[in-house]
């Protein structure tokens, strides 16, 4: 496995500044001693965390959302995610947020691992997790969140990948995670 703590490679921190607070994110500023000796500035969002969920039915699609994201002003295919709350474990968000945008609950939850989205220039961590045995209720967004779900089979999904109609990143890598996973080539993370 890889070592992710080597001396030859780790940058120290000197100070830090937060540059902007919001109410979910802080942008810092830290000057840090490089490898070599000398120091550089880097700039950086500090996030909460994220679950992705890969709603699988019993009839084999997968259960998908359309939303407009305002940052790019338009409107994406995603699969269900969501902020960790405070103290809350990822996989109980995962529940959580697969009943709130979809209305669905799942019997197994198999986790297939974590993903690291910005690694240049933030420290979220998005958790994956495939859920089984559905069942459908009445979901429970809040008043801000507006959108559509449908359901494709990961086939059509991936076919919406290679077409450029799924262009978020946490989707695709999960979408490509949980077909390893189903085909059998790759057991669940620990």
């Amino acid at each position: 496995m890889l070592d992710h703590h080597d001396p030859a490679l780790e940058e120290v921190g000197l100070s830090s500044q937060v540059l902007a607070q919001g109410r979910m994110l802080q942008v810092r500023c830290d000057e840090v001693r490089l490898p070599n000796g000398m120091q550089s500035t880097r700039e950086y969002v500090l996030h909460p965390g994220a679950v992705l969920v890969v709603p699988l039915l019993d009839n084999g699609q997968l259960v998908l959302e359309r939303q407009y994201r305002y940052p790019l002003h338009r409107v994406f295919i995603e699969l269900p995610a969501g902020k960790i709350d405070q103290g809350e474990p990822p996989l109980q968000t995962g529940q959580r947020e697969l009943l709130e945008e979809t209305g669905y609950t799942a019997t197994e939850w198999v986790y297939l691992g974590a993903q690291h989205p910005c690694i240049g220039y933030s420290n979220e961590v998005i958790h994956v997790y495939l859920a089984r045995g559905l069942s459908a209720g009445a979901h429970q967004r809040d008043a801000d969140e507006a959108l559509q779900l449908f359901d494709a089979s990961l086939h059509e999904c991936l076919a919406m990948v290679q077409r450029g109609e799924i262009t978020d990143g946490k989707t695709i890598i999960a979408l490509f995670w949980a077909e390893k996973y189903l085909q059998g080539t790759w057991p669940a993370a620990s």
